[in-house]
């Protein structure tokens, strides 16, 4: 079961795996290490909070990805996984406490993780083989004193099997089962388009795994081999009826409709009396309906992304003698995914020239484009009309977008391919014990990105006039500069031609890689057996000391295509990154029982933790931490720690280069028609407050919103930056009232300072609005449509600063209970939960802080519930059958447009005011056929219970939910088989 650090270390060793917290007979117990501290004790119940969730639990999930098993716990919030399609990185990433993944430092067996990959430098779980798992342990709260920078938020370690004997074939086949039915469905039926029916199993995902082991040596050591081979099928967002199509709001914000992307499939064509869309095959013309026009974008993308995962791990170890082991841990993970998301085409910021003499224009395209260019007016707004009626008369198009329906989804083609080894020597030499090892990782990344539009080929494919002949050809193709060109007829209806499609698509390739090396000793020793030991207490002092070396080297190469923004789909160029860092670490730690065995003082110890870590960037940091616990009687236990954690800045965030990027916003609040009755646009912003953002008086009233809500920022990296520090208070309460109960509660207080990150794009533009602060209007450029998304010429500056700080606090719930019915067998119950009080950011300093504890939207994110828990019973029959029944709780949250505070204040929709509560229950079984061979079978989401659906944007907004926080796909069934020889 998931529960609070409470372990039998004797029973652990024995079994593989115990209930934490269960009260254990009396057995012969030893000093481990365990996550969170150096020094080996008895003790392990720590004094900071650590969930674990064992071998069991992970069964009774019925989960096959360690991101998956992760986010079912209350301390995670959704990051990238397999549900991530719009901006994905083929990576999959653990958020604790929702400071960002880059703030969780995750471990296998102790060791961290390499950077996942070049786009995404946190730690990516894909290469952890679920199979291979014996327990995760989660430690919240700083922790880079123990394990170096980056455990602000905490640390996740993955325990893999180790001396494990035989041999072990473990198979699953999972697949969703979902009955439609939600509302959504009439609007999308409303709207002309398909919706799907019921599903009786698709999203399939496969797994198999072999593990084989034995002792070698005559028992002085042990080799463990692991082959894990794991498959997911595509499932679209056309296979759900509230996905099928991309949701708006109704007029009135009280029910949906079917929105879309205004770079439709017929074009829409942005002129000076309106906009205007292709009529029919013969090349009519006729006005542009964003009701029944917009391109319905969201079927086509994917809601779970099809993967191929391969991975080998071995581990091996052998005693030279009584005082040294040698051991070594291998790794080798192959990730293979396609994210596909809506067409391509020709987007806004591409206005080629049109000229009279394109044979491809009917007449009534010729017509409605000459009274565009008679309505052309100068900088002052006075008549400066352009003829359009004679050869070298160019077209006055202030925009158009098509969509490219004909050639299919963008896709993109991911792969990682990482290799791991450490190699090392440890062992005990009287009090002492000794660690030194060194570990290389390295991760290989490749991306084709296919289907996309290159914006150099499109402009020449426009570009017609006639040969010798009368037969429409480019006018490159003519004149020799491009022989290969073909005409790209959006003219009319069915006109455009494989030939054309051919041309015009391109590729994008980018390869790149991460390296890590991390070299270091550790020394840890009891010093009882010295007399250092206070005589108030039984056992000595503990210590543990060590020095580390590490480096990180990134490198990310992309092509041409990308490098330029050729790619019509990227939203703008993607640039090439390399750099490294190297950091050298000493650190330390000292345990002291003060108290032990006296009068209400079972026990009082206090720990302290220090490290120092000099970078080759020039900084240097000084992280420390110290904790104190207190039994006044055995069965109760009060413990607090404060703790001090950097986070230094990676490659990516100091050496990216400055480039054009979307964010998501619900608009721009200086868009859309005056209101003649407020004199206003419909945000109720006035010409003098747009005018701070660079709208002239021309402008106001006539600037197109972004119908997909997505907008140009300029993003670049800061060598300039120094590490973010954090400080972490933590105090509670752990009991066992009576046998076989534990309780924990614990308060976590966790502040980041001089966080990494750039001004919010809204912040900047909300703020500039409501202030005319030059600091943020500045940032804040538009293009000549005064849009800030139609051309890479309109966007808002969002460069890395230390600028930002953040902070969370709120209370961990803990409750364990076995109850043994004789001969009934045994009932296990668990509940772990989380209250989160407050949620608060600063984006930038003076600017004041906002709190997004119980809210979502476009600036908080991500749902962000009070409350949530995880409450699951277990009953171990005598008839060889577990059954295991599991209730995940989410708490209801509100959109943060209906927060008073200035920064998230704005328009509430009732149709997206609130996500209700979620509630799903999960039924799990196994039964013993025999000795070696176990059957499993488990069902998520038993209800079948739709996500709460709204507008929500990427990269972990996709298909109109949150589908890494809820449970998106309906009914999930995990069928399995283990075999143990």
């Amino acid at each position: 079961m998931f529960q609070r650090k409470r372990i039998n270390i004797a029973a652990l060793l024995a079994l593989g795996s115990v209930l934490a917290g269960t009260a254990m007979a009396q057995e012969t117990l030893q000093r481990v290490e365990v996550t969170g501290s150096r020094i080996k004790t008895i003790d392990t119940e720590g004094q900071s909070p650590i969930v674990v969730m064992t071998a069991e639990s992970i069964k009774a999930d019925g989960i096959r990805t360690a991101e998956g098993l992760l986010n079912n716990l209350p301390q995670v919030f959704a990051d990238f996984g397999g549900a991530v399609s719009n901006g994905a990185t083929g990576t999959a990433t653990v958020n604790l406490r929702n400071l960002g993944s880059s703030r969780t430092l995750v471990l296998i067996n102790g060791r961290r993780m390499p950077a996942g990959s070049p786009r995404n430098v946190a730690a990516d779980l894909n290469q952890i083989p679920v199979s291979m798992i014996q327990r995760v342990e989660v430690l919240t709260g700083g922790a880079s004193a123990v394990y170096g920078a980056d455990a602000v938020a905490g640390v996740v370690n993955f325990i893999l099997k180790e001396n494990f004997q035989g041999v072990e074939f473990d198979g699953s086949y999972q697949f969703f089962n979902h009955q439609q039915g939600n509302a959504v469905g009439d609007v999308v039926t409303a709207r002309g388009f398909p919706v799907p029916g019921n599903k009786s199993a698709d999203g399939k995902v496969k797994e198999f795994s072999v593990t084989v082991g034995g002792n070698f040596a005559d028992n002085k050591g042990n080799a463990v081999l692991n082959f894990t081979a794991h498959r997911e099928d595509a499932l679209l967002q056309s296979e759900r009826d509230f996905s099928s199509c991309s949701l708006g709001i109704a007029s009135g914000g009280k029910a949906f409709n079917c929105g879309g992307s205004s770079t439709n499939a017929t074009g829409r064509f942005l002129l000076n009396q309106g906009s205007f869309t292709v009529a029919d095959a013969n090349g009519g013309v006729r006005g542009y309906k964003a009701a029944t026009d917009a391109f319905n974008f969201g079927p086509i993308n994917y809601f779970q992304r099809p993967s191929d995962r391969y991975s080998v791990t071995a581990s091996a170890h052998y005693d030279i003698n009584d005082m040294a082991r040698v051991y070594t841990q291998l790794g080798f993970h192959d990730d293979h995914t396609v994210a596909q998301i809506a067409p391509s085409g020709i987007f806004f910021g591409n206005s080629p020239n049109i000229h009279y003499e394109n044979p491809l224009l009917s007449d009534a395209w010729k017509a409605t484009l000459a009274a565009s260019n008679a309505l052309i007016e100068d900088a002052d707004g006075k008549p400066a009309p352009l003829s359009f009626n004679k050869p070298g008369d160019i077209a006055n198009i202030a925009a158009l977008g098509r969509r490219n329906v004909e050639g299919g989804g963008r896709q993109d083609d991911i792969r990682h391919t990482s290799y791991r080894s450490i190699i090392g020597v440890k062992g005990d030499i009287g009090a002492w014990s000794y660690d030194v090892f060194g570990q290389i990782g390295r991760v290989v990344y490749q991306e084709t990105y296919l289907n996309d539009f290159s914006n150099a080929r499109i402009s020449r494919a426009l570009d017609v006039v006639s040969d010798a002949s009368g037969k429409p050809v480019c006018r490159t193709k003519l004149d020799g500069t491009d022989p290969n060109c073909v005409p790209y007829n959006i003219w009319k209806l069915g006109g455009v031609t494989p030939e054309a499609l051919k041309y015009i698509s391109t590729p994008g390739f980018q390869k790149g890689f991460t390296n890590q090396g991390v070299f270091g000793g550790s020394v840890a020793g009891d010093l009882t057996e010295y007399g250092l030991k206070l005589p108030t207490a039984n056992s000595g002092v503990g210590v543990a000391f060590g020095v580390e070396h590490r480096y990180d080297q990134l490198e990310l190469s992309v092509d041409n295509a990308f490098s330029t923004g050729d790619l019509a789909g990227q939203g703008g160029p993607t640039k090439s990154v390399a750099g490294r860092y190297s950091v050298d670490d000493i650190y330390g730690e000292v345990r002291v029982p003060l108290v032990d065995r006296k009068p209400l003082i079972y026990a009082l110890n206090l720990s302290t933790s220090y490290r120092h870590s000099k970078y080759s960037t020039g900084n240097n940091t000084n992280t420390y931490g110290t904790g104190l616990d207190w039994s006044p009687i055995k069965e109760v236990k009060f413990r607090g720690s404060y703790q001090q954690a950097v986070r230094s800045p990676n490659v990516v965030e100091l050496f990216t280069p400055g480039a054009i990027g979307l964010f998501n916003a619900d608009t721009d609040p200086c868009s859309g028609e005056v209101d003649p009755k407020t004199g206003t646009v419909a945000s109720g912003m006035t010409a003098a407050q747009c005018a701070r953002t660079g709208v002239t008086a021309n402008q106001y009233g006539k600037i197109l919103d972004s119908s997909a809500g997505q907008f140009n920022g300029f993003f670049s990296g800061n060598e300039k930056l120094k590490p973010e520090t954090s400080r972490s208070l933590t105090f509670g309460l752990v009991a066992t009232p009576i046998k076989d109960l534990n309780v924990s509660l614990d308060y976590f207080n966790i502040e980041v300072k001089d966080a990494i990150g750039s001004v919010p794009a809204t912040t900047s533009l909300n703020q500039c609005l409501e202030t005319g602060d030059p600091y943020f209007c500045n940032k804040i450029h538009r293009d000549k449509l005064g849009s800030i998304w139609i051309s890479q010429s309109g966007y808002i500056d969002s460069m890395n600063e230390n600028l930002a700080k953040f902070k969370t606090k709120g209370l961990d719930v803990g409750l364990d209970y076995a109850l043994r019915m004789g001969e009934l067998g045994r009932l296990d119950a668990s509940l772990l939960g989380t209250y989160l009080q407050e949620f608060s950011n600063q984006t930038a300093p003076g600017l004041g802080s906002y709190d997004c504890a119980g809210l979502y939207g476009s600036t908080c994110g991500t749902p962000a519930p009070k409350w949530r828990h995880k409450l699951r019973g277990t009953w171990a029959t005598p008839w060889n059958v577990n059954a295991t029944l599991t209730w995940r709780h989410f708490g209801s949250v509100d959109v943060d447009t209906t927060s008073s505070n200035s920064q998230l204040s704005g328009t509430v929709n009732e149709i997206t005011k609130t996500f209700g509560a979620q509630n799903y229950l999960d039924l799990a079984m196994s039964y013993k056929l025999t000795k070696v061979i176990t059957l499993a079978a488990s069902i998520n989401n038993l209800l079948d219970k739709d996500p709460p659906v709204g507008v929500t944007g990427a990269p972990f907004g996709n298909g109109n939910t949150y589908p890494v926080v809820y449970d998106a796909m309906g009914r999930r069934i995990t069928l399995g088989l283990n075999a143990k020889f």
